[in-house]
């Protein structure tokens, strides 16, 4: 089968195999649900653009990550509708794993590199009829709450991604886990690679977050008896990666069983270093840190004019994104927002430590910012919460309730790669105010500021490595990391609307030619890092060789 429908570049001939369990690669193609399908994206266009010979292995979602909808009286409506992609093409490509002792079949489909300009991916299924309703459900919903489904999942993509890939004839030299959840994927290699030594030459790790939700342990007699471990018995499991936990961490395996891993970004990696230092046999974890495909993301006509154009044309074009985005704010909402407003976005996975509800930490000092006629600002906020995570829902709804009293407050729902990308071309400031340590990377703030939205951030991720405080972004220095989370989050907001209230607010309005430098300097320094190229290339270089 001819996968690449480009010349592979002699450095990159190495045939890699990516492993994901989500990858946001268009609006068409539900196959993600945050910041780790986005990233998987970007990958997937920079491996084409760099002629690289790497190959995706992900999951083919029947009812996606799910549908973000409203009820009645506007709060969070979670819909799942079955979703059809015909242009995927059919492999003809079957094979079978073992879950819970029960043969399952794993259909395969490609997504061809020239559809959405991407490497080629692999998208695998049970749901097909060879198989019993049960074992159909199992690639029903990404991330499923049962523990026993994810497993499966896990199951299916790593040891049903390996035997695929074989029984398409691809050569692989290194698979890529991008993530822990691949992880059964070694337990096959092993039946090839009995020396642990050897298997390790051929495979690397992406560790992502530092959160715990995001390293998932599980009873090792579970995943025995579900087959994670591939009929090796959990006692041969054990001494081959000299690992007795009782609650196995996908996260420990893959660093004892890859030849070096990565963080991404260089806090994350002190911050992975210092959460694993006492695994025994874990492999190196080294930086590289997260990028954007901007080909993909950038305003065309934004990047062009950036520096061919006077500064009038570059107001002009942002302007006419601004209105496309209003115009998304009014069907939603029923609000009209004015172009020449400073607006102020908040947009991404809500999860409580990314804290969505701190810009209205004190609800008198809100009222005061959004009702100032003098300087007014209009604020935008949307993202998707894990559908069981309560807490984030009702953070969510809070936000809706509260946005009703209010012309110049929204609340969008359907964030996925549409939305997501009007909103990063129609904003004029991009908040980010996760407590510091707790963003691994970030990557939303890249793909705003290439649309010369300012980059507005807690100094963590990717933001530290980048911000230059009033120069090319506006940084919120953290506070001490050591106190309590409510007394961090006090102290946070202060700091924030400070610098928003006497800072950002009065150069935005007073001063036009100071913010369109600070946004320029913003996309220039975005382009020369920040672009997944740079990132791509750095996987070849640091981890794949």
């Amino acid at each position: 089968m001819d996968l690449y429908p480009y010349t592979v570049a002699e450095e990159f001939s190495c045939q890699v195999a990516y492993f994901s369990m989500e990858f946001a690669i268009d609006q068409a193609l539900k196959t993600y649900s945050g910041g780790l399908g986005f990233l998987a994206g970007s990958h997937m266009r920079s491996a084409n653009d760099r002629r690289q010979k790497l190959i995706g292995v992900g999951m083919l979602w029947s009812y996606g990550y799910y549908d973000q909808s409203r009820h009645e009286d506007n709060t969070l409506k979670i819909d799942y509708k079955r979703k059809f992609y015909y242009f995927l093409e059919d492999t003809s490509i079957k094979v079978e794993v073992t879950i819970n002792s029960k043969p399952v079949t794993v259909k395969a489909y490609l997504l061809p590199a020239t559809t959405f300009d991407t490497a080629p991916v692999i998208f695998l299924t049970t749901d097909c009829f060879e198989n019993d309703h049960l074992s159909r459900t199992i690639c029903h919903k990404l991330y499923d709450a049962n523990e026993e489904t994810r497993i499966a999942q896990e199951i299916v993509l790593g040891i049903g991604g390996v035997k695929v890939l074989e029984a398409m004839g691809v050569d692989v030299d290194v698979y890529h886990m991008n993530e822990g959840h691949s992880l059964p994927l070694v337990f096959e290699l092993m039946k090839r690679y009995s020396n642990l030594e050897n298997l390790k030459k051929y495979v690397v790790f992406t560790t992502h977050t530092p959160e715990m939700a995001g390293n998932e342990e599980h009873n090792v007699y579970l995943l025995f008896r579900m087959g994670f471990f591939n009929g090796f018995s959990v006692e041969d499991m054990q001494k081959k990666l000299d690992y007795y936990d009782e609650h196995f961490s996908l996260t420990v395996g893959a660093l004892k069983t890859s030849k070096r891993a990565n963080a991404v970004s260089k806090i994350h990696k002190s911050v992975a270093n210092e959460m694993w230092q006492d695994v025994k046999g874990r492999c190196e974890i080294i930086s590289i840190t997260n990028a954007q495909n901007m080909r993909y993301w950038a305003d065309k006509q934004l990047m062009s004019w950036m520096q061919e154009h006077e500064d009038y044309q570059l107001v002009g074009r942002k302007k006419h994104l601004k209105y496309r985005l209003f115009e998304e704010v009014a069907d939603q909402t029923g609000k009209l927002f004015d172009p020449d407003i400073l607006t102020i976005v908040w947009a991404r996975r809500f999860a409580e430590y990314k804290r969505p509800g701190l810009l209205i930490y004190d609800m008198e000092r809100f009222r005061e910012l959004v009702s100032n006629r003098d300087r007014p600002v209009q604020i935008i906020w949307a993202g998707k919460p894990y559908p069981l995570d309560n807490r984030a829902v009702h953070m969510f709804n809070d936000l809706i309730m509260m946005s009703k009293e209010f012309k110049n407050v929204a609340i969008l729902t359907g964030y996925e790669l549409r939305l997501s990308r009007l909103l990063k071309q129609g904003s004029d400031l991009w908040l980010n105010t996760p407590r510091w340590g707790r963003e691994a990377s970030g990557t939303s703030g890249m793909t705003a500021g290439i649309n010369a939205s300012i980059h507005f951030s807690i100094d963590d991720g990717w933001h530290a490595e980048f911000q230059k405080d009033g120069v090319n972004s506006f940084t919120i220095p953290h506070s001490d990391p050591s106190l309590p989370n409510d007394e961090i989050d006090r102290l946070d907001y202060l700091t924030m609307m400070q610098k928003l209230e006497n800072t950002i607010i009065p150069t935005y309005y007073e001063n036009e030619k100071e913010w369109l430098m600070i946004a320029k300097n913003a996309m220039n320094d975005i382009l020369a890092y920040f672009d997944s190229s740079r990132m791509a290339d750095e996987y070849y270089e640091k981890l794949y060789f």
